[in-house]
């Protein structure tokens, strides 16, 4: 039965409950505004990988055995890519932090309120950055369910895919030049020998590269991959491989602002890398264009010829 026959009862009740004489005055229940940040914290990693899973995996078997079963995969990568799109904004708001915190050590002010302010921006920068640590953690979680579940490498659109927990780091070829030149984090430039990698979109015999790739893993331990980008085929074979060896990756797009020199401009940027070993499968010019350069270059090459693969001996796609 309600406690509370109409509305006054329910008010005289709050009343009482809040009367200031029932509050304890000393200094312990004083409230500083100060002292709030300091009260949040981070998600338990545990649990922040038990949700993404969990979201992850509910779309996947509630479409599946249905009409929307193709769509599963789709639907998926979005939800990983909003992790990454919101680390991204956050990165965005870490770099302008650390820019002013820079700005104000090389203005150094002996006052209070200049201490205040360095200490303030300081805790906001390391914030940021735990921040960004999360959300790039729960997108590398998302991304791993992803693949478990289609057997491809969660690739963003746009950008690099980079955090400090994820050893098979996706990273785009804009990033790594500029990161050359501007000597931005290592995590933008991975240092080590790089393999080129290039091949045709239409093959099936998996296998086989996953074979070749290995093989050179093996004379190079701490081999960096780059590849042309391409969403299916040799490319998508060789990211897959990447994605499970935990081998960093560096993907080369096309920019198609360059019309049709594109692909040649890509093949001469990879050239510049002076990789230490290259693989070109079978494909269009654009790989003949690119294996031409690389002897030219004096690079070790493989050129693998595309052999179909009967029927009833085609390897099953790796999750």
């Amino acid at each position: 039965m309600n406690k509370f026959s109409n509305f006054n009862d329910f008010a005289a009740f709050i009343a009482s409950e809040t009367d200031n004489d029932r509050l304890d005055h000393n200094e312990m229940a004083n409230l500083h505004i100060v002292e709030e940040p300091n009260a949040r914290h981070m998600p338990e990693p545990d649990e922040a990988r038990r949700a993404v899973t969990m979201v992850m995996q509910t779309i996947f078997d509630v479409l599946r055995d249905t009409d929307m079963e193709p769509y599963a995969a789709d639907l998926a990568w979005g939800f990983a890519n909003s992790f990454h799109v919101v680390s991204k904004r956050i990165e965005g708001r870490e770099d302008d932090a650390a820019k002013k915190l820079g700005e104000l050590a090389r203005a150094f002010d002996p006052s209070e309120i200049y201490a205040v302010e360095l200490e303030e921006t300081q805790l906001q920068c390391q914030n940021l950055q735990e921040c960004r640590e999360v959300m790039e953690s729960m997108r590398d979680h998302a991304g791993e369910v992803y693949r478990v579940e289609t057997g491809r490498p969660f690739s963003p659109t746009r950008g690099s895919r980079v955090s400090a927990s994820l050893t098979a780091s996706m990273i785009d070829a804009r990033d790594y030049l500029a990161s050359r030149s501007r000597e931005r984090r290592e995590q933008y430039a991975p240092q080590g020998p790089i393999v080129v990698f290039s091949g045709g979109t239409a093959w099936e015999d998996h296998d086989r590269l996953w074979k070749g790739l290995d093989r050179i893993k093996a004379r190079v331990p701490e081999m960096i991959l780059a590849t042309t980008a391409q969403t299916k085929g040799c490319d998508a074979i060789a990211q897959a491989w990447a994605a499970a060896r935990g081998v960093k990756l560096i993907q080369f797009r096309l920019d198609r602002s360059l019309g049709n020199r594109a692909a040649f401009v890509r093949n001469d940027r990879m050239i510049a890398l002076k990789s230490v070993e290259a693989i070109v499968c079978e494909g269009s010019g654009i790989q003949a264009h690119l294996a031409q350069k690389l002897r030219a270059a004096g690079v070790p090459l493989h050129v693998v010829k595309n052999a179909p693969v009967p029927a009833n001996q085609r390897t099953a796609r790796r999750a």
